[in-house]
Protein backbone atom coordinates (compact mmCIF):
# COMPACT_ATOMS: atom_id res chain seq x y z
CA UNK A 1 0.00 0.00 0.00
CA UNK A 2 1.23 3.47 -0.88
CA UNK A 3 2.03 5.80 2.02
CA UNK A 4 0.88 9.34 2.73
CA UNK A 5 3.14 11.62 4.76
CA UNK A 6 1.32 14.20 6.88
CA UNK A 7 3.56 17.18 7.73
CA UNK A 8 2.20 18.91 10.84
CA UNK A 9 4.00 21.91 12.42
CA UNK A 10 3.13 22.33 16.11
CA UNK A 11 3.80 25.11 18.59
CA UNK A 12 2.27 24.85 22.07
CA UNK A 13 -0.43 22.48 20.80
CA UNK A 14 -0.65 19.93 23.62
CA UNK A 15 -4.45 20.27 23.68
CA UNK A 16 -4.98 19.45 20.01
CA UNK A 17 -2.49 16.76 18.96
CA UNK A 18 -4.27 13.62 20.15
CA UNK A 19 -7.64 14.86 18.94
CA UNK A 20 -6.07 15.74 15.59
CA UNK A 21 -4.69 12.21 15.12
CA UNK A 22 -8.02 10.70 16.12
CA UNK A 23 -9.99 12.88 13.71
CA UNK A 24 -7.60 12.31 10.81
CA UNK A 25 -7.72 8.53 11.26
CA UNK A 26 -11.50 8.53 11.63
CA UNK A 27 -12.27 10.80 8.69
CA UNK A 28 -9.80 9.16 6.31
CA UNK A 29 -10.61 5.54 7.16
CA UNK A 30 -11.63 4.85 3.55
CA UNK A 31 -8.51 6.44 2.10
CA UNK A 32 -6.43 3.77 0.41
CA UNK A 33 -3.15 5.16 1.75
CA UNK A 34 -1.14 4.29 4.85
CA UNK A 35 -0.74 7.48 6.89
CA UNK A 36 2.61 8.45 8.42
CA UNK A 37 2.64 11.50 10.72
CA UNK A 38 5.58 13.91 10.87
CA UNK A 39 5.06 16.35 13.74
CA UNK A 40 7.57 19.22 13.82
CA UNK A 41 7.79 20.79 17.28
CA UNK A 42 8.74 24.41 16.72
CA UNK A 43 10.21 25.16 20.16
CA UNK A 44 7.04 24.66 22.21
CA UNK A 45 7.05 25.69 25.88
CA UNK A 46 4.20 23.46 27.04
CA UNK A 47 3.96 19.64 27.14
CA UNK A 48 3.90 19.25 23.35
CA UNK A 49 7.27 17.49 23.13
CA UNK A 50 6.70 14.97 25.97
CA UNK A 51 3.32 14.16 24.44
CA UNK A 52 4.86 13.60 21.00
CA UNK A 53 7.49 11.31 22.53
CA UNK A 54 4.79 9.25 24.22
CA UNK A 55 2.69 8.97 21.06
CA UNK A 56 5.72 8.06 18.93
CA UNK A 57 6.64 5.29 21.39
CA UNK A 58 3.10 3.89 21.12
CA UNK A 59 2.73 4.13 17.35
CA UNK A 60 5.52 3.61 14.81
CA UNK A 61 3.58 5.68 12.25
CA UNK A 62 4.06 8.79 14.38
CA UNK A 63 7.35 10.66 14.04
CA UNK A 64 8.52 13.87 15.64
CA UNK A 65 11.22 16.45 15.01
CA UNK A 66 11.94 18.97 17.76
CA UNK A 67 13.76 22.26 17.17
CA UNK A 68 16.20 23.81 19.66
CA UNK A 69 13.99 26.93 19.72
CA UNK A 70 11.15 28.55 17.82
CA UNK A 71 12.22 29.04 14.18
CA UNK A 72 8.77 29.67 12.71
CA UNK A 73 6.23 27.74 10.69
CA UNK A 74 8.15 28.06 7.42
CA UNK A 75 11.17 26.32 8.95
CA UNK A 76 8.90 23.62 10.41
CA UNK A 77 7.31 22.96 7.02
CA UNK A 78 10.72 22.70 5.40
CA UNK A 79 11.99 20.28 8.06
CA UNK A 80 8.97 18.04 7.57
CA UNK A 81 9.30 18.04 3.80
CA UNK A 82 12.99 17.18 4.09
CA UNK A 83 12.34 14.35 6.54
CA UNK A 84 9.57 12.52 4.69
CA UNK A 85 10.26 9.97 1.95
CA UNK A 86 6.72 8.98 0.94
CA UNK A 87 5.39 9.42 -2.60
CA UNK A 88 2.40 11.44 -1.40
CA UNK A 89 2.85 14.35 1.00
CA UNK A 90 0.22 16.50 2.68
CA UNK A 91 0.78 19.64 4.74
CA UNK A 92 -1.76 20.30 7.50
CA UNK A 93 -2.38 22.45 10.57
CA UNK A 94 -2.95 20.58 13.81
CA UNK A 95 -5.88 22.78 14.90
CA UNK A 96 -8.25 21.07 12.41
CA UNK A 97 -8.95 24.29 10.55
CA UNK A 98 -7.83 22.11 7.66
CA UNK A 99 -10.67 19.54 7.41
CA UNK A 100 -9.09 16.05 7.14
CA UNK A 101 -12.10 14.66 5.27
CA UNK A 102 -10.88 16.59 2.22
CA UNK A 103 -7.81 14.35 1.97
CA UNK A 104 -9.86 11.66 0.20
CA UNK A 105 -11.08 14.14 -2.42
CA UNK A 106 -7.58 15.54 -2.79
CA UNK A 107 -6.22 12.06 -3.46
CA UNK A 108 -8.93 11.54 -6.09
CA UNK A 109 -7.70 14.68 -7.84
CA UNK A 110 -4.15 13.32 -7.78
CA UNK A 111 -5.38 10.08 -9.35
CA UNK A 112 -7.10 12.14 -12.04
CA UNK A 113 -3.70 13.45 -13.09
CA UNK A 114 -3.09 16.51 -10.93
CA UNK A 115 0.30 16.91 -9.25
CA UNK A 116 -1.02 19.08 -6.43
CA UNK A 117 -4.45 19.33 -4.83
CA UNK A 118 -4.56 22.53 -2.80
CA UNK A 119 -7.31 24.15 -0.75
CA UNK A 120 -8.69 27.64 -0.36
CA UNK A 121 -11.11 29.19 2.08
CA UNK A 122 -14.15 30.85 0.54
CA UNK A 123 -15.23 32.52 3.79
CA UNK A 124 -13.56 33.92 6.88
CA UNK A 125 -16.40 33.52 9.34
CA UNK A 126 -15.20 33.80 12.92
CA UNK A 127 -12.03 35.68 11.97
CA UNK A 128 -11.47 39.28 13.20
CA UNK A 129 -12.62 41.79 10.60
CA UNK A 130 -9.32 43.67 10.58
CA UNK A 131 -7.39 40.48 9.73
CA UNK A 132 -9.88 39.61 6.99
CA UNK A 133 -9.59 43.12 5.53
CA UNK A 134 -5.78 43.17 5.45
CA UNK A 135 -5.63 39.59 4.17
CA UNK A 136 -7.85 40.52 1.23
CA UNK A 137 -5.75 43.65 0.67
CA UNK A 138 -2.53 41.58 0.70
CA UNK A 139 -3.76 39.23 -2.02
CA UNK A 140 -4.89 42.15 -4.19
CA UNK A 141 -1.52 43.87 -3.85
CA UNK A 142 0.73 40.87 -4.38
CA UNK A 143 -1.23 39.66 -7.41
CA UNK A 144 -0.89 43.12 -8.94
CA UNK A 145 2.86 43.42 -8.46
CA UNK A 146 4.10 39.82 -8.62
CA UNK A 147 4.57 37.56 -11.64
CA UNK A 148 3.79 34.58 -9.39
CA UNK A 149 0.00 34.47 -8.90
CA UNK A 150 -1.19 33.51 -5.43
CA UNK A 151 -4.76 32.27 -5.09
CA UNK A 152 -6.72 34.33 -2.57
CA UNK A 153 -7.63 32.31 0.49
CA UNK A 154 -5.16 29.56 -0.43
CA UNK A 155 -4.06 27.47 2.53
CA UNK A 156 -0.83 25.59 3.12
CA UNK A 157 -3.10 22.54 3.37
CA UNK A 158 -2.41 20.57 0.20
CA UNK A 159 -1.59 17.11 -1.10
CA UNK A 160 1.48 16.84 -3.35
CA UNK A 161 3.24 14.14 -5.32
CA UNK A 162 6.91 13.38 -4.77
CA UNK A 163 8.17 15.32 -7.86
CA UNK A 164 6.49 18.48 -6.54
CA UNK A 165 8.07 18.04 -3.10
CA UNK A 166 11.49 17.42 -4.63
CA UNK A 167 11.16 20.64 -6.65
CA UNK A 168 10.20 22.62 -3.54
CA UNK A 169 13.25 21.28 -1.71
CA UNK A 170 15.51 22.61 -4.46
CA UNK A 171 14.60 26.15 -3.37
CA UNK A 172 16.96 26.81 -0.49
CA UNK A 173 16.42 30.49 0.25
CA UNK A 174 16.20 31.45 3.91
CA UNK A 175 13.42 33.96 3.41
CA UNK A 176 10.71 31.42 2.62
CA UNK A 177 7.09 32.15 1.73
CA UNK A 178 5.47 28.79 1.11
CA UNK A 179 2.31 30.06 -0.55
CA UNK A 180 4.47 31.64 -3.22
CA UNK A 181 6.88 28.72 -3.44
CA UNK A 182 4.04 26.22 -3.96
CA UNK A 183 2.87 28.30 -6.91
CA UNK A 184 6.32 29.13 -8.28
CA UNK A 185 7.34 25.49 -8.81
CA UNK A 186 4.37 25.04 -11.13
CA UNK A 187 2.94 21.59 -11.93
CA UNK A 188 -0.69 20.78 -12.60
CA UNK A 189 -2.67 22.11 -9.65
CA UNK A 190 -6.30 22.24 -8.61
CA UNK A 191 -7.96 23.86 -5.61
CA UNK A 192 -10.77 22.60 -3.40
CA UNK A 193 -12.94 25.23 -1.72
CA UNK A 194 -14.35 25.11 1.79
CA UNK A 195 -15.70 27.57 4.40
CA UNK A 196 -13.60 28.66 7.35
CA UNK A 197 -13.38 26.18 10.26
CA UNK A 198 -12.90 27.18 13.89
CA UNK A 199 -9.93 25.82 15.83
CA UNK A 200 -10.61 22.55 17.62
CA UNK A 201 -8.92 23.83 20.82
CA UNK A 202 -6.50 26.44 22.10
CA UNK A 203 -5.69 29.78 20.51
CA UNK A 204 -3.69 30.75 17.47
CA UNK A 205 -0.08 31.76 18.09
CA UNK A 206 -0.16 34.22 15.17
CA UNK A 207 -0.40 37.89 16.15
CA UNK A 208 -1.47 40.72 13.86
CA UNK A 209 2.11 42.03 13.84
CA UNK A 210 3.44 38.61 12.78
CA UNK A 211 0.87 38.36 9.99
CA UNK A 212 1.85 41.80 8.66
CA UNK A 213 5.54 40.85 8.80
CA UNK A 214 4.82 37.56 7.03
CA UNK A 215 2.91 39.41 4.31
CA UNK A 216 5.79 41.84 3.77
CA UNK A 217 8.20 38.91 3.51
CA UNK A 218 5.95 37.42 0.85
CA UNK A 219 5.92 40.64 -1.17
CA UNK A 220 9.70 41.03 -0.93
CA UNK A 221 10.28 37.38 -1.86
CA UNK A 222 8.15 37.43 -4.99
CA UNK A 223 8.23 40.99 -6.31
CA UNK A 224 10.70 43.78 -6.97
CA UNK A 225 7.86 46.28 -7.37
CA UNK A 226 8.70 48.09 -4.09
CA UNK A 227 12.20 48.76 -5.44
CA UNK A 228 10.71 50.05 -8.69
CA UNK A 229 8.39 52.23 -6.62
CA UNK A 230 11.35 53.67 -4.71
CA UNK A 231 13.11 54.38 -8.02
CA UNK A 232 10.02 56.10 -9.39
CA UNK A 233 9.77 58.24 -6.26
CA UNK A 234 13.40 59.26 -6.70
CA UNK A 235 12.87 60.23 -10.36
CA UNK A 236 9.70 62.20 -9.62
CA UNK A 237 11.33 63.94 -6.66
CA UNK A 238 14.32 64.90 -8.79
CA UNK A 239 12.26 66.48 -11.55
CA UNK A 240 9.90 68.11 -9.03
CA UNK A 241 12.86 69.70 -7.25
CA UNK A 242 14.22 71.04 -10.56
CA UNK A 243 10.83 72.49 -11.49
CA UNK A 244 10.32 74.10 -8.09
CA UNK A 245 13.87 75.47 -8.08
CA UNK A 246 13.24 77.17 -11.41
CA UNK A 247 9.84 78.37 -10.25
CA UNK A 248 11.12 80.01 -7.05
CA UNK A 249 14.18 81.40 -8.83
CA UNK A 250 12.00 83.10 -11.44
CA UNK A 251 9.57 84.25 -8.76
CA UNK A 252 12.38 85.83 -6.72
CA UNK A 253 13.96 87.34 -9.81
CA UNK A 254 10.84 89.06 -11.13
CA UNK A 255 8.71 89.55 -8.02
CA UNK A 256 11.25 89.73 -5.19
CA UNK A 257 10.36 89.02 -1.52
CA UNK A 258 11.79 85.51 -1.42
CA UNK A 259 10.90 85.15 2.26
CA UNK A 260 7.23 84.84 1.39
CA UNK A 261 7.67 81.27 0.14
CA UNK A 262 9.56 80.10 3.21
CA UNK A 263 6.68 77.91 4.63
CA UNK A 264 6.23 76.29 1.24
CA UNK A 265 9.95 75.56 1.09
CA UNK A 266 9.88 73.89 4.52
CA UNK A 267 6.89 71.76 3.52
CA UNK A 268 8.64 70.65 0.33
CA UNK A 269 11.83 69.84 2.23
CA UNK A 270 9.88 67.69 4.69
CA UNK A 271 7.99 66.03 1.83
CA UNK A 272 11.13 65.21 -0.15
CA UNK A 273 12.96 64.12 3.00
CA UNK A 274 10.09 61.80 3.87
CA UNK A 275 10.08 60.31 0.38
CA UNK A 276 13.82 59.74 0.58
CA UNK A 277 13.51 58.00 3.93
CA UNK A 278 10.66 55.86 2.57
CA UNK A 279 12.79 54.85 -0.42
CA UNK A 280 15.77 54.08 1.81
CA UNK A 281 13.53 51.99 4.06
CA UNK A 282 12.32 49.92 1.10
CA UNK A 283 15.85 49.42 -0.19
CA UNK A 284 17.06 48.64 3.33
CA UNK A 285 14.45 45.91 3.66
CA UNK A 286 15.78 44.17 0.56
CA UNK A 287 19.39 44.64 1.69
CA UNK A 288 18.53 43.09 5.07
CA UNK A 289 17.13 40.01 3.33
CA UNK A 290 20.24 39.78 1.15
CA UNK A 291 22.38 40.03 4.30
CA UNK A 292 20.50 37.15 5.91
CA UNK A 293 20.85 35.04 2.77
CA UNK A 294 24.61 35.60 2.56
CA UNK A 295 25.12 34.38 6.13
CA UNK A 296 24.12 30.87 5.02
CA UNK A 297 22.69 30.07 8.44
CA UNK A 298 20.64 26.85 8.64
CA UNK A 299 16.88 27.26 8.50
CA UNK A 300 16.55 25.47 11.83
CA UNK A 301 18.44 23.38 14.40
CA UNK A 302 17.11 19.98 15.43
CA UNK A 303 17.49 19.22 19.11
CA UNK A 304 16.04 15.71 18.98
CA UNK A 305 13.98 13.36 16.83
CA UNK A 306 12.88 9.74 16.69
CA UNK A 307 13.99 9.60 13.06
CA UNK A 308 17.41 7.97 13.09
CA UNK A 309 18.55 9.55 9.84
CA UNK A 310 18.15 13.00 11.45
CA UNK A 311 20.18 12.25 14.58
Amino acid sequence: MEKLALIVPVYNEQETIEYFIEEVNKKTAQLNLEKVFYFVNDGSHDQTLPLLKKLAAQNEQINYISFSRNFGKEAALLAGLRACTENYVAVMDVDLQDPPELLATMYEKIEEGYDTAGTRRISRKGEPLIISFFSHLFYKIINKISSTPIVEGARDFRLMTRPVVNSILKLEENNRFSKGIFTWVGYKTTYLEYPNHERSAGQTSWTFKQLVSYSLDGIISFSDAPLNFATLIGILSFFTSIFLSLFYFMKSLFFGDPVQGFPTLIILMLLLGGLQLLSLGIIGKYIAKIFLETKKRPHYLIQESNLKELD
